[in-house]
C-alpha cells in the first residue's frame, strides 16, 4: 500500500517541544449562557421535582436495574486494572476504547485460572499475519535496499515539531572476537574512563551503557573519584543504564531461567552499588527476538523495550504501515496484563550509516569516527564525514535533518530515536570528543532556526520514550478499529515471535540454534546444577542453626556469585550462540566447568548438614561423598564414577530430587563388578538389574564395566539413601540382562555373565506395559511404536546431513535436503532386563568411523513417567576434515497429517507455532527448539520430542520432525567472526520422546493461528530431563556389619501441585545473609503454574496427584520450617508495587494468610522470613 495512504491520517498537532515534558491541559470550552424565561408552570414543575426528589430517583434507579437484569442477566464484578498505582506523568495510563474484538476485561473469578484453552490475545498484528501477507521477494529499494525511496511533503511537522534524541552509545560484547577479559583491558575499561571524563565537561552530553559484566569490572578497578563521577552522571540523568543485565542476552537459546538469573544479577549489583533500577531494555544485537523476554521485562518492571535484528521483509511492512512501535502482548494474555511498549529500529543495522535515516551512505558522513586520523574504516560508499565549520555547517545540517525526517515518517509521532554508536565506540576522548563536538554544532544550527521546525538534542533512551509517552498523551495517533492497549494509546498491539532473522537475500541465522552444541548442553547443566546448590544453600541456611552449617553457606557465598555470573556471561549473544572464536568458546568453557566443580563440592557437603552427619574434624574438613558424575576437562563429556565394592562391603549412593513432587524413577550407576545388590536406606531389598557398558567405538562396544539400574523414589526437593553391596545375605543380586545382537561382520564377542542370541529376521522388537517398539535390524533405525490397545505410530527414524558450503557459525545455507548417511549392515545390540529395554546401533555409513551412534530405551517399574516415554541417546562425534562443510540431523517421518505445522518452545517458557513457507528458502524455516518440538494430526495425536539442550528444529514435509545434532563448517559466513565453527567435541544429545492420544476434541493448528500448550504429562517429562537426579556417591565404603541408621530428607509439607514449578528456591544475597537479621527477607522462593493442554489427559497418566486449582500456601509449604512472612516482588526482586508489574490485585495479598495466587503462565517471586519451628 502506497506511503500516501498512512501519511493523511497521522496529521501531528499540539504544543511546542520546550513545554512537552509537562503534561499539558486543554481549556474547559466556555459555555455560552443565554438567560431564558421562566413560566410559573415550570416553577410549579421544579418544586414538585424538588420536594419529592429522592422518591422519583430511587423509582428511576430501580426502573433501570430491572431493565438492565432482564437485558443482560446479573452482572459479575469488574476486573480492576492491573495499572491501578498512580504513573509517572509521562506514562499515563489511557482508559480503554471498547472495541467488537476486544475481550480483554474477564470475570475476576477466572481471575486464578485465567488462559482458557483457545482463548488468545485480541491483537492487531501477530507475526504469523505478517509472515502470511509478506511475498517475501527482496525488492531493491534503491539507497535505503531493503526498503523505498522514501520522501516527506514538508508540513508534517507545522504544528509538532520534530523532535530529535540522538542517543550515544557503544555496544560492548562481553566475548566474540576476544574473550571478555581481553576486551576489557584493550578496549571497555577505556571506553568507560572516555564516558565519565567527556560527559562531565558539558552537561548537555549523554549516554546510555548496557553491560553490567564490564561495568562490574570496571568498578572494582575505578578510583574513588572516577566511581563518584560515574553516580553523578546517572543521578543527573546524563548518563542512562539501560538494560542492566549481566550480558544482553540470546533470546533463542538461552532457558527462560538463566535469563533471569543475568538479568537480576546485573540489576541486583547496579541497585545495590549505584542505587538505580533501569526501567528501559536496550537489545540491538541478538539475531531475533522471542516474546518471553518481553514477559520477563514486564514482570521485572521495565516499561520500555528497543529491537533491532528482525527479518529485513518484516521491518519493510512494519515501517510501511507505521507500526514499528506497538505495544508487546503475550500471545495468552487476554487482559493486556503483559504488555509493554517496544521500539523496532527501521533498518540493516545499529551502527552509524543504518541509523540516522534511510541512505547509508549519507548518514556515513556524520560518523565522525571514520574522519582520518581514527582507526575504523572509511566509509565504503566513498564519501568521508569531514569536520563542521562555519563553512560547511548550513549543508551539512540541512543534509542531516533530511535523513532524520525521512526516518521520521517510517513512525506514527514526531518523537524521533537515533542511535550514535556502534561496537566499542567512543575508546578515546579524541573520538568521543569529535562525536560530540559536531554533532552540537549541528544541533546548535537546527535548534537556532525556528522555520525547519526541529529541534535536536542529545539524548538517553528515558528522554526518548518520556518525550514520546507525553506526546501520545497529546495527540491520538490510534487508527481506526485499532485494538491498541490501555497501557500507551496511539500504537497497535502485537502478539508473536520474531525468528527465524534474516539481514539479507536468503541469508537466514538459523545456524546459530546448533552452533558448539557441546557448549549449549554445559550451559543446561550449569543452569540446573546452579539451580540445585541455590536450593540447597537456602535449605542449610533455613534448617540448620549450627555455626559450621552458616559458616559452610557463607564460605562459599562468593563461589555461588561467580557460578551465577559465569552461567549468566554464557548467555550473552555470542556465547550460548556458538557464535565466538575458539579461544573465547574455550575461556566460557572453562568457566562453566570451574563453576560446576564448586558447586558439586558445595552440594556434597550440604548433603552431609541436611542428612544430619556430623563431622568431629573442622568444617574445613572434605566431604564425604562427591559427585557419581565427573568432568575432567571443560571440553570433554562426564563420566560416572565407577563404584567398586569388594565383598562383605557396601557403598552408600545419595540421591538429591531438586523438583517440587515426589520421584519415582529408575536410575543408574557404573560398577566394576556385576554381583551386587542394591538396598534402600532402611535396608531393605531393592530390585536392580546389571547390563554392560557401551562406548562409541566399532571394534569395541563394550567398556568392561557394568550399569547397574534400581527403581528409585525420592522425596520432593529432598535426598534419599541407597546402599550398593556385595554379599549382602538374603537378597538377590542385580539381575544381568539377556543380550541378542546383530552383526554382518561376526565380530560380536558376548561379555561375561551376560546371555547372548542373535537377532534372527529383518525387525526386532521390545517393550513394556505401554508399548512395543519396532526397528529395523540392519539400519538400526526404530520404524513404529505400536501401544497396547492395538494402536500404532510410524515413527520412520532417519540420520542424514546436509552439504552446506555457504553455512557458518550464524547462518545455515544447505545445498538442497539433508540425505540419509546410514547403510546396511552395522551392529545392533539388544539389551532385555527387568527395568530396563535397549536397543543400541553403531551403523554402518561411508566413513569407516560412523559419525553418530545411539541408543533407544524404555523402561519397567511401575508407576514411573519414564514408562511413557521412549528414550533416544544419540552420541555425536562430527570430527575430521571427512565431514567438513557437513550438517548432521535426525528426521522422524511421522504418519501425522500436520499440514508442515508444528510447535516449538521459545526459552523453556511458551511454545510458538511453526508453519513451513514455500516461498521462504529452507533454513528460514527452521526454528530453535531450546527444549521442546511437538506435531498434531488431525485425529488429536500428538508426537512429542524434548530436549535437555539448545538445538534447531523443522517440519519440512507432511509428518515430518528433523532436528540438527552438529554442525562442522569450514569457512567464514561473512558476519565478521572471521572463521567456520571446526571445534567440535564428542558428545551425548538426549530426547524423551512421547506419542500422546486425545481425551477430547483439539484445537485444528491449521485453523487455529494461537500456539498450542503441552499436555500436563509432557511438562512432567519435560521436567525430569532438564531437572535429573542429583547422585552423589561416597568416597569411601563401610562393611556390612555397620548398618547407619535410616537417612533421608523432606522438607516439604507436600509435594506440589503437578503444573506448580519451583523456578528458584534461593538466598539471593549469600555474603551478606550473616550480617542480616532473621526477621529480615533473606530467602527467595520463585514459582510458576504451567499452562497445559486438557485435550490430553489430566493427571497425565503418572503420578500426578493434584493441581493448582487453590492458591498455594506459602507458610505451611515447609515441613520445621516457619515462613514468619511473605511479599510479592518483582523478577528482579527490586520492586515490590505488584500492579505496576502487571499481576492481578490478589497477588499482593500473600502478606496476609500466605496463599499464593498462580494464573497459569505466570511467574511470580515471593520474598520469605524463614526460621526453624520453635
Amino acid at each position: 500500500m502506497p506511503l500516501s495512504s498512512y501519511i493523511g491520517g497521522n496529521a501531528r498537532r499540539g504544543n511546542l517541544w520546550p513545554n512537552s515534558l509537562l503534561p499539558t491541559l486543554s481549556p474547559t470550552p466556555t459555555k455560552s449562557k443565554h438567560p431564558s424565561r421562566k413560566s410559573r408552570k415550570r416553577t410549579a414543575l421544579i418544586n414538585f421535582i424538588f420536594t419529592n426528589f429522592f422518591v422519583i430517583a430511587l423509582s428511576i434507579s430501580l426502573c433501570f436495574l430491572f431493565i438492565t437484569i432482564l437485558l443482560f442477566g446479573i452482572p459479575n464484578p469488574l476486573l480492576s486494572s492491573p495499572f491501578k498505582s498512580k504513573p509517572p506523568p509521562y506514562h499515563r495510563v489511557r482508559s480503554r476504547k471498547p472495541t467488537q474484538s476486544d475481550n480483554s476485561y474477564r470475570n475476576s473469578s477466572n481471575n486464578f485460572n485465567r488462559k482458557e484453552d483457545g482463548a488468545g490475545a485480541t491483537v492487531d498484528i501477530t507475526t504469523k499475519g505478517l509472515y502470511d501477507r509478506i511475498q517475501f521477494l527482496d525488492e531493491d529499494g534503491g539507497p535505503w535496499k531493503q526498503g523505498w525511496r522514501v520522501s516527506y511533503k514538508g508540513d508534517e511537522w507545522d504544528s509538532e515539531k520534530l523532535k530529535v534524541f540522538v542517543v550515544p552509545h557503544s555496544h560492548n560484547d562481553p566475548g566474540w572476537k576476544l574473550t571478555v577479559e581481553e576486551y576489557y583491558d584493550m578496549q571497555s575499561r577505556h571506553i568507560l574512563d572516555t564516558i565519565v571524563h567527556t560527559l562531565s565537561k558539558d552537561p548537555r552530553r549523554k549516554f546510555i551503557w548496557e553491560e553490567m559484566s564490564y561495568l562490574e569490572r570496571w568498578w572494582r578497578d575505578a578510583s574513588v573519584e572516577k566511581r563518584e563521577s560515574f553516580t553523578n552522571l546517572v543521578k543527573a540523568g546524563q548518563l542512562e543504564i539501560v538494560g542492566g543485565g549481566w550480558v544482553m542476552n540470546d533470546e533463542a537459546n538461552s532457558h527462560y531461567f538463566a535469563i533471569i538469573e543475568q538479568i537480576t544479577e546485573g540489576n541486583m549489583w547496579l541497585n545495590d552499588t549505584i542505587g538505580v533500577v533501569p526501567k528501559n531494555s536496550w537489545a540491538i544485537d541478538p539475531f531475533g527476538y522471542s516474546p518471553t523476554m518481553a514477559y520477563l521485562l514486564r514482570r521485572m518492571g521495565f516499561e520500555n523495550m528497543l529491537i533491532q535484528r528482525t527479518h529485513y521483509e518484516l521491518k519493510k511492512e512494519l515501517a510501511l504501515q507505521k507500526n514499528l512501535e506497538y505495544t508487546w502482548r503475550q500471545s495468552w494474555d487476554t487482559e493486556e496484563s503483559t504488555d509493554i511498549f517496544t521500539h523496532m529500529m527501521p533498518f540493516y543495522s545499529y551502527d552509524i550509516p543504518h541509523t540516522c535515516g534511510p541512505e547509508p551512505a549519507i548518514c556515513c558522513e556524520f560518523d565522525f569516527a571514520r574522519m582520518h586520523g581514527f582507526n575504523y574504516e572509511l566509509c565504503p560508499w566513498g564519501k568521508h564525514p569531514v569536520e563542521i565549520n562555519q563553512e560547511n555547517i548550513q549543508e551539512r545540517a540541512l543534509k542531516l535533518l533530511d535523513q532524520y525526517r525521512k526516518k521520521s515518517t517510517l513512525y506514527r509521532t514526531n518523537t524521533l530515536l537515533v542511535p550514535l554508536g556502534d561496537d566499542f565506540r567512543y575508546i578515546s576522548i579524541d573520538e568521543a570528543e569529535a562525536q560530540f563536538r559536531n554533532y552540537q554544532m549541528l544541533f546548535d544550527y537546527i535548534n537556532s532556526n525556528p522555520s525547519l521546525n526541529a529541534e535536536a538534542k542529545f539524548g538517553t533512551l528515558d528522554d526518548y520514550f518520556q518525550t514520546l509517552r507525553e506526546e501520545a498523551d497529546r495527540i491520538n495517533y490510534s487508527l481506526p478499529q485499532e485494538v491498541g492497549s490501555g497501557q500507551i494509546g496511539g500504537f497497535p498491539s502485537l502478539s508473536g515471535d520474531f525468528f527465524t532473522y534474516a539481514d539479507r537475500q536468503h541469508d537466514y541465522w538459523s545456524g546459530y540454534y546448533i552452533s558448539r552444541p557441546f557448549f549449549k548442553a554445559v550451559d543446561r547443566v550449569l543452569e540446573q546444577t546452579l539451580r540445585a546448590a541455590e536450593i540447597m544453600m537456602a535449605l542449610v541456611h533455613g534448617y540448620c542453626q549450627r555455626a559450621q552449617c552458616e559458616k559452610l553457606a557463607t564460605g562459599f557465598a562468593h563461589k555461588m556469585t561467580a557460578a551465577r555470573r559465569n552461567l549468566a556471561l554464557f548467555q550473552h549473544h555470542d556465547g550460548v550462540t556458538g557464535t565466538a572464536k575458539d579461544h573465547v568458546v574455550q575461556d566460557y568453557g572453562i568457566r562453566m566447568h570451574i563453576s560446576l566443580q564448586d558447586l558439586q563440592i558445595f552440594m556434597s557437603k550440604s548433603i552431609e548438614v541436611l542428612l544430619g552427619i556430623h563431622h568431629e574434624k573442622s568444617d574445613h574438613s572434605p566431604s564425604q561423598f562427591e559427585s557419581a558424575q565427573v568432568r575432567s576437562k571443560y571440553d570433554v563429556q562426564p563420566v560416572l564414577k565407577v563404584i567398586n565394592v569388594r565383598e562383605g562391603t557396601s557403598q552408600s549412593v545419595v540421591l538429591f530430587n531438586p523438583l517440587e513432587q515426589t520421584r519415582d524413577e529408575v536410575v543408574m550407576v557404573i560398577v566394576k563388578r556385576p554381583d551386587v545388590t542394591v538396598l534402600d536406606s532402611n535396608w531393605t531389598c531393592v530390585p536392580s538389574q546389571v547390563s554392560p557398558e557401551l562406548q562409541h567405538d566399532n571394534s569395541k562396544i563394550f567398556t568392561g564395566r557394568h550399569r547397574l539400574h534400581w527403581k528409585a523414589s525420592v522425596p520432593a526437593m529432598g535426598l534419599q539413601t541407597y546402599y550398593v553391596a556385595n554379599g549382602f545375605a538374603g537378597c538377590e543380586k542385580a539381575k544381568p540382562a539377556k543380550l541378542k545382537y546383530f552383526s554382518m561382520s561376526n565380530s560380536f564377542s558376548c561379555p561375561a555373565p551376560y546371555a547372548c542370541s542373535k537377532i534372527e529376521g529383518g525387525v526386532a522388537e521390545i517393550q513394556n506395559q505401554h508399548q512395543t517398539l519396532t526397528f529395523d535390524v540392519k539400519l538400526g533405525l526404530l520404524q513404529k511404536v505400536t501401544n497396547t490397545d492395538g494402536s500404532m505410530n510410524v515413527v520412520g527414524e532417519e540420520i542424514g546431513m546436509y552439504s552446506s558450503v555457504g553455512s557458518g557459525a550464524y547462518l545455515f545455507k544447505p545445498n538442497g535436503h539433508a540425505q540419509p548417511i546410514i547403510e546396511v549392515g552395522g551392529h545392533v545390540v539388544i539389551f532385555e532386563g527387568l527395568l530396563v529395554q535397549e536397543v543400541y546401533s553403531y551403523p554402518k555409513t561411508t566413513w569407516e568411523k560412523a559419525p553418530i551412534s545411539h541408543s533407544t530405551r524404555i523402561y519397567n517399574g511401575g508407576s514411573t513417567i519414564q514408562e511413557l516415554l521412549i528414550e533416544k541417546e544419540y552420541h555425536v562425534e562430527l570430527l575430521g576434515q571427512d565431514f567438513n562443510d557437513r550438517e548432521l540431523i535426525v528426521r522422524y517421518k511421522t504418519d501425522l497429517d500436520n499440514k508442515r505445522i508444528f510447535f516449538s518452545d521459545l526459552n523453556g517458557f511458551q511454545m510458538s507455532r511453526r508453519e513451513t513457507y514455500d516461498k521462504i528458502p529452507l533454513q528460514g524455516n527452521y526454528y530453535p527448539m531450546p527444549s521442546l518440538a511437538f506435531m498434531l494430526g488431525s485425529n488429536g495425536k500428538r508426537f512429542s520430542v524434548h530436549s535437555r539442550q539448545s538445538l534447531g528444529a523443522a517440519s519440512l514435509k507432511e509428518g515430518w520432525l528433523e532436528i540438527m545434532l552438529d554442525r562442522r563448517l569450514l569457512r567464514d559466513d561473512g558476519r565478521g567472526l572471521g572463521q567456520g565453527v571446526m571445534d567440535n567435541r564428542p558428545m551425548n544429545v538426549i530426547f524423551h520422546v512421547l506419542f500422546e492420544s486425545n481425551i477430547s476434541s483439539t484445537s485444528d493448528p491449521v485453523s487455529n493461528p494461537l500456539p498450542l500448550s503441552p499436555s500436563l504429562l509432557s511438562h512432567c517429562v519435560g521436567a525430569h530431563l532438564n531437572y535429573p537426579l542429583h547422585a552423589f556417591v561416597a568416597k569411601n565404603t563401610h562393611e556390612l556389619s555397620v548398618q547407619p541408621p535410616p537417612r533421608s530428607f523432606s522438607p516439604l509439607a507436600a509435594p506440589l501441585p503437578c503444573d506448580l514449578h519451583i523456578v528458584n528456591f534461593k538466598v539471593p544475597r549469600p555474603s551478606k545473609y550473616s550480617q542480616q537479621q532473621i526477621e529480615d527477607y533473606r530467602f527467595v522462593l520463585i514459582l510458576q503454574r504451567r499452562h497445559w493442554d486438557t485435550s490430553y489427559c489430566r493427571k497425565g497418566r503418572s503420578q500426578c496427584t493434584s493441581v493448582a486449582n487453590e492458591p498455594l500456601n506459602i507458610f505451611n509449604m515447609f515441613k520445621g520450617l516457619e515462613v514468619l512472612k511473605a511479599k510479592a516482588t518483582s523478577l528482579n526482586l527490586l520492586h515490590e508495587d505488584i500492579e505496576m508489574l502487571g499481576y492481578m490485585e490478589q497477588v499482593a495479598d500473600v502478606g496476609q494468610e500466605g496463599h499464593a495466587f498462580i494464573s497459569p503462565m505466570e511467574i511470580q517471586a515471593y520474598k520469605l522470613v524463614l526460621r526453624p519451628h520453635q
